[in-house]
């Protein structure tokens, strides 16, 4: 048996309560035991601008070294007026100008919102995101964990109440695994 996957797990916006923070714990309760399942805060990051690309920000030099060891990152976003929240939009401005530690990572998408249609503008929008020059994530194809009517899909101690839910997730957790895996073989053929 291999080495334990590391995941670096990013909470994509900057709310005290987040339910997408809510829904990383429950993926940490769910895999801990297979992998190693950081969760990754970026509250408190400045915003984006490039008149500080000049002194960068430690923590954004700390995140950037986080994401460059983990074997894959889990991006857990909101949605706000049918796109990504302005934090989790910042944070990838700045790892795709001062840093580019996303370049050709594997990237697992996941979220929950209050409504009915879970994050589906908001996951496409991120799509797009990951997608762009300077960026260059390679984002896991076709597993799209949307968690929607958050704020009753968790039981008292954090775990995902509803069981088609859990089993949607395992397997497009098991499917990024197997992804990052398909990567590492193509880098390896390759180099």
């Amino acid at each position: 048996m291999g080495e334990k996957k590391h995941l670096l797990a990013v909470v994509g916006n900057n709310s005290s309560k987040s339910y997408n923070r809510k829904l990383l714990y429950a993926m940490k309760e769910l895999f801990g035991n297979d992998v190693d399942f950081v969760i990754q805060e970026i509250k408190g990051l400045p915003l984006f601008s490039e008149d500080l690309l000049d002194d960068v920000p430690a923590d954004i030099a700390t995140i950037a070294q986080r994401i460059e060891q983990a074997d894959g990152v889990v991006l857990a976003t909101c949605e706000y007026d049918h796109a990504v929240p302005a934090a989790l939009k910042s944070f990838i401005e700045w790892m795709s100008s001062a840093y580019h530690p996303f370049t050709d990572k594997p990237v697992m998408i996941v979220g929950a919102s209050l409504g009915i249609q879970g994050t589906v503008r908001a996951q496409m929008n991120l799509r797009q995101i990951l997608d762009s020059p300077g960026v260059n994530a390679i984002v896991v194809p076709g597993n799209e964990f949307m968690l929607p009517r958050a704020a009753a899909a968790f039981t008292e101690g954090g775990q995902l109440k509803d069981e088609h839910s859990v089993a949607f997730l395992k397997q497009c957790f098991n499917n990024f695994m197997a992804y990052i895996d398909i990567n590492n073989s193509s880098r390896l053929a390759q180099g």
